[in-house]
């Protein structure tokens, strides 16, 4: 065999072999994930379009609570406060839009996207400034923000613009095809592709991988890690509007997001550690555990059970995961 023909069947294998290799959690998810629609359609025979339909909707704003999770941990750190975020730039924009135009409604969002961003940037600044660990920071930072969404209105209330309720609500051409499942795909990539393959993207690596390497390479740490809680704003930001639009209020209470976006995030394959992972395995872990929870309910089992449920499937995942980085460093 000549060795153009060896180095070309090399290209091949790594342009094929190489992509499944990076991806192999994420392909197993989705393998575990047809295995639970069909576990679903066995147990339920009459699901089908309403419940695919419904299934969109209701995974709408824990992913991109997961997204906006995800983000923060790839970087290195951790963000309690999302649940917070979502809950404030709910009711505020709830409060805001309710009678108005839709006009009037567009910019309510768009200046709630910026309020997120700020949002943001002060938990990234305080963590960098005070240099005191995010989970702290934010833990902290979560009752200022819950404190403030109950300032704003102190029980769930006011309206979604219609233009904002259309936007996730029903099917997008195919009737199997959720509108909220393609607002969520087309924000997700729109925002997180230039990111991941841009500068950032590869600071935002660096710094959670190994920022000492990182700042020996050039690597900014702390604007880096501000644009990272900043990106994570916006995305709990976008949490917030997705959860007003899909229940047409604004509730003033967070909800489990904070802690669910994590279990997300790390039965995602995104590193704890950092500097590993992505933001789509996190999306598909989050249909995966909706889909469990309404197994469970079409079962009649106690839905307390369901959070056992969770907890026992990560505690599998980081066990597992642990493992495989063991096996890693030994190599």
């Amino acid at each position: 065999m000549s060795a153009a023909a060896v180095t070309t069947e090399r290209s091949l294998s790594d342009v094929l072999v190489s992509p499944i290799r990076r991806n192999t959690w994420v392909l197993a998810l989705l393998g575990l994930l047809a295995v639970l629609l069909v576990f679903t359609k066995l147990i339920q025979p009459s699901y089908g379009l309403a419940g695919v339909q419904g299934l969109g909707i209701s995974i709408l704003p824990l992913a991109f609570a997961a997204v906006a999770q995800a983000v923060v941990v790839i970087a290195g750190g951790v963000d309690l406060s999302i649940g917070s975020v979502m809950a404030l730039t709910s009711v505020i924009a709830a409060s805001l839009m309710e009678g108005q135009s839709d006009a009037f409604g567009v910019a309510v969002v768009v200046g709630v996207l910026l309020l997120g961003v700020v949002i943001g940037t002060t938990n990234g600044a305080l963590v960098v400034i005070t240099r005191v660990p995010d989970i702290v920071v934010t833990l902290a930072m979560s009752f200022v923000w819950a404190g403030c969404a109950l300032l704003v209105r102190s029980a769930p209330g006011g309206a979604a613009s219609p233009w904002l309720l259309n936007l996730v609500i029903g099917p997008f051409g195919n009737p199997w095809i959720p509108k909220a499942a393609i607002v969520l795909v087309v924000i997700v990539a729109i925002i997180w592709i230039p990111v991941a393959r841009g500068r950032f993207g590869l600071s935002l690596y660096a710094v959670g991988s190994n920022q000492l390497a990182a700042f020996r390479s050039g690597v900014s740490i702390g604007r880096t890690k501000v644009l990272a809680y900043a990106l994570t704003g916006l995305f709990a930001t976008l949490a917030g509007l997705s959860l007003t639009a899909s229940t047409s209020i604004g509730t003033p209470v967070p909800g489990p997001y904070t802690l669910e976006s994590v279990a997300a995030v790390v039965l995602g394959g995104v590193s704890l550690a950092g500097g590993r992972g992505g933001v789509f395995g996190p999306i598909v872990a989050v249909v995966v555990l909706q889909i469990i929870q309404n197994d469970m309910t079409f079962l009649n089992v106690d839905p307390n059970y369901a959070l056992v449920a969770q907890g026992v499937i990560l505690i599998g995942v980081l066990v597992f995961g642990s493992v495989i980085e063991i096996r890693r460093a030994r190599r």
